[in-house]
């Protein structure tokens, strides 16, 4: 059986740093730490059973090893950075990348998304699926819409209203609250627990998922009754792809917010248009 190649950021390491000349240089060039890309060439040394580089006081110095090593990995590295290349959507001038998640994508965007592009035909976009802090960081957004509560979201950005839990359901599917199936999104600081009804009785799910817009499309498809953040219900309803069950609200600690990159001028078009399209939106009520 074939040995396994060392890990990919091993090699990168090691090139950046047989470059520089330091580990301290390569951490700055490649978005590491300097003891990160230290312990990677360490492992890649390790791996490959030779000493890459000679450590001394003043900085580093290549081995034999090293030298012979560093033309084929700069080699692969230029031909996987060619081959990456042939992918990318070409120039960015007039680009607008816009990091959200799959339900705001779905919901709140792209139903509007071709007015944007009316108004602005000039700007390309692209929408890019991001869920966790580090999706963000990869994507290098000029627009972000990040869920969460206000210490986890970052300075400089702004909550996107309206901002409660609604309940809402196919209008097939008929019954009382109570006898009916309930899904819940995880991972919120309210619930269906929560939710005020007649009696002592506390409603209990039936059906989970981990995204709002998940929740939501399981409820247009008659699955149950889903609580959904107020923000992604106009489009559901205005198709009638959803209903309110009646006009309780429930308010959490999280949300989404906005944040834009303002020295991205397409950026605050957006940010300015998506505001403007919030604002005209007829919600289902209006308190």
């Amino acid at each position: 059986m074939a040995k396994s190649l060392p890990p990919l950021t091993w090699f990168r390491s090691f090139e950046a740093a047989a470059r520089t000349l330091s580990f301290t240089a390569a951490a700055d060039e490649i978005g590491l730490t300097q003891s990160a890309v230290s312990q990677q060439v360490k492992s890649l040394e390790m791996r490959l059973g030779v000493l890459l580089f000679s450590r001394r006081p003043r900085g580093l110095a290549l081995t034999d090893e090293g030298r012979k090593l560093l033309p084929q990995v700069g080699a692969a590295l230029e031909t996987l950075s060619a081959a990456a290349k042939s992918f990318e959507l070409g120039p960015s001038t007039n680009l607008l990348t816009i990091a959200t998640s799959v339900s705001v994508a779905q919901w709140l965007i792209t139903p509007h998304l071709s007015e944007f592009r009316e108004q602005h035909p000039d700007i390309k976009i692209r929408i890019l699926s991001a869920v966790w802090p580090d999706d963000f960081q990869v994507a290098r957004a000029d627009v972000e819409i990040r869920f969460g509560s206000d210490k986890q979201v970052g300075a400089n950005a702004e909550l996107l209203e309206p901002n409660a839990l609604v309940a809402l359901k196919s209008p097939r599917l008929q019954g009382n609250l109570a006898d009916l199936p309930l899904i819940e999104t995880v991972g919120t600081s309210v619930s269906w627990s929560d939710w005020k009804q007649d009696g002592d009785q506390k409603l209990k799910p039936t059906i989970y998922t981990d995204t709002y817009g998940m929740a939501l499309q399981m409820a247009a498809d008659g699955n149950g009754v889903a609580l959904i953040s107020e923000l992604l219900e106009p489009h559901a309803v205005s198709t009638g792809l959803v209903e309110r069950v009646d006009e309780q609200k429930l308010f959490g600690q999280e949300g989404y917010y906005l944040s834009v990159n303002e020295g991205v001028p397409e950026a605050e078009e957006f940010r300015q248009w998506l505001l403007d399209k919030l604002a005209s939106v007829q919600f289902t009520s209006q308190e």
